[in-house]
């Protein structure tokens, strides 16, 4: 199995590449890039429907022979929530960096009449959940219900320093509608102040998988089966980017038994 931790490369360009063939599975792809003003970044879609989603900074954005004008507004990924722009199949994107600009791409197989849009802070109501030191503050991007997708489900979560997060421990790795659904992730993790460092398991019941790691600023986690929850330290707060896909655009999890308790 690939290493389950992907640390950045670079400062500058694409610093972060995950694709279904370089993490061993079928259905998310994920890069990172960093543009400077004026650097252009532009892709065609292929047999793949993708997610952009501006981290950081400000970019001019054509789709599909849209010119969708300047997006983003935040100029850290701890400022609010942020702009994104799907990009069906079978399409063609690009990206005028106008500041400093941190561009996430997010892909999975494409399918289906879906259409170019921009999707801009508001587009869905912030969430919070947890309670106690279990806190974490939710923006979907591309949740399920939206129907705006074939494959592609897309979040940003902040976890408040000292939390956890994605606990009680929950799965989704089973192909078992309504039961639970089969989806691949990954966690884009950023840290704030970034010097700060966190914590991710990904384990099974069985333990045939059972990876802790230590997440600093703008590392990639792989999720391809099991557990995996996430924890902060005292004084840094983590943001990470989630990219979900799989057979069926559907999140539906299972939790730890051990740990449901917990939800009481």
């Amino acid at each position: 199995m690939p290493n389950l931790l992907v640390k950045p490369q670079g400062t500058h360009g694409r610093v972060s590449h995950v694709t279904p063939e370089s993490a061993g599975w079928t259905y998310v792809g994920f890069d990172v890039h960093r543009m400077k003003p004026g650097e252009i970044l532009a892709a065609e879609t292929g047999s793949r429907e993708v997610c952009l989603v501006w981290i950081s900074g400000k970019g001019k954005a054509t789709a599909s022979g849209q010119d969708f004008g300047v997006l983003g507004e935040r100029m850290s990924p701890f400022e609010g929530a942020p702009y994104a722009l799907y990009v069906p199949a079978d399409a063609n994107w690009s990206v005028t960096a106008e500041t400093d600009l941190e561009l996430a791409v997010c892909s999975a197989p494409g399918g289906g009449d879906y259409k170019a849009k921009a999707i801009p802070p508001g587009t869905h109501p912030q969430l919070h959940r947890g309670k106690g030191s279990n806190v974490r503050h939710v923006h979907n991007i591309m949740p399920e219900d939206d129907n705006s997708a074939h494959s592609l489900l897309v979040v940003e979560v902040i976890t408040p320093n000292g939390n956890t997060s994605s606990y009680p421990s929950h799965k989704h790795d089973q192909d078992d509608l309504p039961n639970e659904s089969f989806l691949e992730e990954t966690y884009y993790h950023r840290l704030n102040p970034p010097q700060g460092f966190a914590f991710q398991r990904v384990y099974t019941d069985d333990r045939s998988l059972d990876e802790a790691m230590a997440v600093e600023d703008g590392d990639v986690t792989l999720v391809p089966k099991g557990y995996h929850p996430c924890a902060t330290i005292h004084g840094y707060d983590l943001y990470y980017l989630n990219v979900m896909a799989g057979p069926k655009r559907v999140w539906k999890f299972h939790n730890a038994k051990e740990h449901e308790w917990l939800l009481g």
